[in-house]
């Protein structure tokens, strides 16, 4: 008998069979409606977003969808409208999120130097120059209250992860719909809970700790959902061969499930901290923002980033908008750096190895 595996037959890719009239019919039926917006936009001088949106769309689905019936009759028609639109949306928000980012670097960098970023603004009023002053208290006010809400969210959104893929409690359902809820809580309503239960009441001032407080229910579910999934994605022959070489279910736990879902848990920490340093709503409700710098956070007035940007764009001065520009780069900056090292630690193992060895 012969256990030799059988060869897999040696086929062509789907992209490998198109043909040159096929290739040729796709290049003219979507060159021809971007030739007809650029006339529009360029020669008759129509809106941009008029021909992006009642030009360009619809001479694509119609250019598209002919070629695809064409090629492939009826069925064609739903396979190229697909692509259009896949194609056409992803575009779209590609070019929108460029845009954003080009203006408030443009706008941003004005107003960005080294003192920027390490000053105060305690002598400066909302017409100076931007010669002097600067982010640096509020940078500092940002760490802090968000560090702190950092403290507080952590063990409780890995327990709750922990709560949910190691256990068979019957209540694990009933967490998943409060956590759903928490993830669709406007920030605001956070605030408004905070500021209602403890300075309407008198228990205390404005003050950082109550912004921590405030970020918490909107740090947790994102913290908790994304370590359950970390969690989830550890192969259960990890989970029985601990178990079989005689170590405890928790002991298990601690020394192989969570050791191998490491970077997922470091993801949603960092992810979670992404969440909420840009939170505005809940800080102007909970924290007063001042112009110098507080290190305590149980007492007194505290700037952060995005009350900063809020402050000093309600002002309406050209140099103190030019101020919260540069304040909102910054802020963009950290959000930045927090998403890529989120992205560096949940690498495959194997990649970081790669580039080491290079």
């Amino acid at each position: 008998m012969n256990l030799e595996p059988v060869a897999r037959p040696k086929t062509a890719e789907p992209w490998a069979r198109t043909t040159a009239r096929a290739k040729m019919l796709q290049i003219v039926g979507s060159i021809v409606p971007i030739a007809i917006s650029l006339y529009a936009w360029l020669i008759a001088g129509v809106d941009p977003i008029v021909v992006v949106l009642l030009i360009l769309l619809p001479t694509l689905l119609i250019s598209i969808g002919t070629v695809g019936f064409v090629l492939k009759g009826k069925r064609g028609i739903p396979d190229a409208a697909l692509i259009v639109m896949t194609f056409y949306l992803g575009t779209f928000v590609m070019v929108l999120l460029i845009s954003v980012i080009w203006a408030l670097t443009e706008a941003g960098f004005r107003a960005l130097s080294p003192h920027f970023i390490y000053q105060n603004n305690t002598y400066v009023t909302p017409t100076d120059g931007l010669e002097f002053g600067g982010v640096g208290h509020a940078i500092i006010g940002t760490l802090l209250v968000v560090g702190l809400s950092t403290i507080i969210t952590v063990p409780l959104g890995l327990a709750t992860g922990i709560y949910l893929t190691e256990t068979r409690s019957n209540g694990r359902g009933f967490v998943r719909v409060i956590l759903q809820a928490m993830a669709g809580l406007p920030s605001v309503v956070a605030g408004l809970f905070i500021y209602s239960v403890f300075i309407v009441t008198g228990i205390s001032q404005y003050a950082g700790w109550l912004g921590s407080l405030a970020l918490v229910p909107l740090m947790l579910p994102t913290i908790s959902r994304v370590t359950e999934e970390a969690l989830k994605l550890v192969p259960q022959e990890l989970r029985n061969g601990a178990l079989g070489l005689g170590a405890s279910s928790w002991k298990a736990f601690f020394q192989v499930t969570l050791p191998a879902a490491k970077s997922g848990v470091v993801t949603a920490i960092l992810l979670g901290v992404a969440r909420v340093v840009g939170e505005t709503a809940p800080l102007l409700l909970t924290v007063f923002p001042i112009a110098g710098t507080n290190l305590n956070l149980l007492s007194g007035g505290m700037a952060t980033l995005p009350t900063y940007i809020y402050r000093f764009v309600a002002l309406g001065f050209d140099t103190s908008v030019a101020r919260a520009w540069g304040a909102a780069l910054v802020l963009m900056i950290v959000v930045g750096l927090l998403f890529g090292l989120a992205r560096y630690i949940s690498r495959p193992k194997s990649l970081k190895k790669k580039k080491v060895k290079r």
